[in-house]
């Protein structure tokens, strides 16, 4: 069995008992193909977080406790509800630097990011979110162009980032809603590998390293807690601007419901 010979974490799924001949008996998934052509699986580097954690300690406050809890509670969310819709996702900026820094979530941040190729994305993901207690707080660019929607999980904000295949390179955009600028963000061209973070099976940047640094740096081991995302990144550079004539549709900001 193929699926046996490499590190993997699967969903679960319904076994039946089988007839293997000559009597021999066993357990088969109902949903074989579950296991065919699984995308490979990337453990969390458990002794780097180790070291990540000796030289900088890990907050263990209740609030960092408490957005743990949110983190995870939101990432079973966007798992089910982009599965649901057949889009696929990984974790992105910070949400990935957490993970493969430090095997956990960054407790300093406020958000979760995610990216989805834009070729994937599905106009149902927005109303979705918004019918499950995820409204839509931010809509910026266009699906051709530097699209980007923000969600918020009661005070966890949801980034999704749309990414943009060129021959070499892929690429997502950012607006900065008060000027109209527009944003580009280089990486290298990557696959998307498995792997388990807050007990998740969530997909990564199979190159997780070179995404990492195309978005931080070299120094991204060490922590950092001001950050300009239009400055800081060393992959950013400028775009142009929108014309002010389509403000109107590639920049919206939309009220948080009454609850």
């Amino acid at each position: 069995l193929q699926f046996l010979k490499s590190d993997g974490a699967y969903d679960k799924v319904e076994v039946l008992p089988c007839d293997l001949g000559g009597g021999m008996h066993s357990f088969a998934p109902t949903q074989f193909d579950t296991f065919v052509d699984e995308q490979p699986f990337i453990e969390c580097n458990t002794t780097r977080a180790r070291l990540f954690h000796t030289v900088h300690g890990r907050d263990e406050t209740p609030e960092a406790e408490l957005f743990r809890l949110k983190v995870h509670r939101l990432l079973v969310k966007v798992k089910q509800l982009l599965g649901e819709l057949d889009v696929p996702f990984w974790i992105s900026s910070g949400t990935c630097l957490g993970f493969f820094r430090q095997c956990d979530v960054i407790p300093y941040t406020t958000d979760v990011d995610i990216g989805v190729f834009i070729k994937d994305y599905k106009p149902e993901i927005i109303s979705a979110f918004s019918t499950h207690d995820i409204p839509l707080t931010h809509l910026f660019g266009k699906v051709e162009d530097s699209y980007e929607l923000s969600f918020r999980d009661r005070d966890v904000k949801l980034d999704i980032f749309f990414f943009y295949e060129e021959d070499d390179h892929v690429w997502n955009g950012g607006t900065q809603a008060r000027t109209g600028k527009k944003f580009k963000y280089t990486f290298p061209k990557f696959k998307l590998c498995w792997t388990e973070f807050l007990d998740i099976k969530l997909r990564i940047p199979c190159e997780t390293e070179k995404y990492i640094e195309a978005n931080y740096g070299s120094n991204w081991f060490q922590p950092i807690k001001r950050w300009d995302w239009k400055a800081s990144p060393p992959n950013v550079e400028e775009n142009g601007v929108w014309p002010v004539e389509e403000w109107p549709h590639v920049i919206k900001l939309f009220p948080l419901p009454e609850s």
